[in-house]
């Protein structure tokens, strides 16, 4: 498990990434109208879901391992990483909730340009829940030295 722990650092980058560019292609697909950057935001809608997924999994099993030494630290850390982990889990839920929305309306073939300005919305507050778990995220390691070997001594 110690594998999946190390990870944690390097996949979370992914979704970021994938989200980001995500919200890029909603925006060009709503201002172009074109029909291919409104399947091809769907598909990095799809990764970025996808790394968000191994990522959560990642991180709670990185708090798994630090539990015990969280026993040995003030109660503000682990309230911290608590609500790193309550805003990557809304992350991932929101935006798997957007990707289940896009993929029906795309199979139906009913993704009109008012559900086109629906998924731009949608992706504003999803860059919102993005940057707040990155903010809380980042916290963790630069303020409280969490995933770092002076942690853990």
């Amino acid at each position: 498990m110690e594998f999946l722990v190390n990870m944690h650092p390097v996949i979370i980058h992914f979704p970021i990434a994938f989200f980001v560019a995500y919200f890029l292609l909603e925006v060009a697909a709503l201002v172009t109208k074109k029909d291919s950057l409104c399947k091809m935001a769907a598909i990095f809608l799809g990764a970025g879901v996808i790394f968000a997924l191994i990522a959560v999994l990642t991180g709670n099993q990185s708090h798994e391992v630090l539990k015990p030494v969280l026993r040995m630290k003030p109660p503000y850390i682990k309230e911290a990483i608590e609500n790193h982990e309550q805003f990557a889990t809304i992350t991932l839920w929101f935006f798997f909730a957007m990707l289940v929305l896009r993929v029906y309306l795309l199979i139906k073939k009913n993704l009109s340009p008012n559900w086109r300005f629906v998924f731009f919305v949608l992706a504003l507050l999803g860059m919102y829940f993005v940057y707040q778990t990155g903010i809380l995220g980042g916290k963790l390691v630069y303020d409280f030295g969490v995933g770092t070997k002076l942690f853990t001594k």
